[in-house]
This record gives C-alpha cells, sequence and structure tokens, in this order.
C-alpha cells in the first residue's frame, strides 16, 4: 500500500510540473520568436559578410521583445500575429537593406 501511494504521489507531482511549465510557456509567448531569431542567426552567420547590416535588425528585434516584455503589464499581450509580422518585417528589412548595400562588393573582393 506504501509503495502504490507513493507512486500516485510522484504520479501526481510530476504532472504538477508539467502544469507549471505549461502556464510558464504560455506565458512567455515569445520564446519562439526568440528561437526563430537565434536559428536565423546562426544560420545566417555563414555569409556575414553579405549581410553585415543584417544585425541591426536583429538588434531592433531583441528591442522589440524587450518593449514587448516591458509593456505587458499595462497593456496587455501583443497579439500574436502583429509580434511575428514586425518580427519578419524587421528581419527581411535587414536582408533587402543588407543585399542592397553589399551588392557590389563581391567584385570589389575578388580584385583584392
Amino acid at each position: 500500500m506504501a509503495y502504490y501511494t507513493g507512486f500516485m504521489i510522484e504520479k501526481s507531482l510530476s504532472m504538477d510540473n508539467v502544469f507549471v511549465i505549461a502556464l510558464i510557456f504560455t506565458f512567455f509567448a515569445i520564446l519562439g520568436l526568440r528561437a526563430l531569431y537565434f536559428a536565423l542567426y546562426f544560420a545566417l552567420a555563414a555569409m556575414i559578410h553579405r549581410f553585415k547590416y543584417l544585425k541591426y535588425a536583429l538588434a531592433l528585434v531583441l528591442i522589440f521583445i524587450g518593449i514587448k516584455i516591458f509593456l505587458v503589464g499595462f497593456i496587455g499581450k501583443f497579439p500574436p500575429a502583429i509580434s511575428l509580422a514586425v518580427t519578419f518585417g524587421l528581419i527581411a528589412g535587414g536582408v533587402l537593406v543588407s543585399m542592397w548595400k553589399t551588392r557590389a562588393q563581391p567584385a570589389a573582393l575578388e580584385a583584392a
């Protein structure tokens, strides 16, 4: 009887932990955006000479996330669609500016 009682208590405590983790992840919905940020950062890090202006866009994404965290207490959670649109817009803008500003550099690098 003591074994089964301990087993049931352990199972219920493990489910309690899953519930608490789910609540934490639900509150911090920005974790998905941060994972996207890191995935894009490392994917583009190999081509840093071509995307040297992208770091400013990624910095703006982090600033946007910080502002969202700060404002959650005042205005509530941002809608996920707006968050994704702003994030993708900033990253796409950084990629486009980087490609436009560095479009003539490959020829200059070959000549050097």
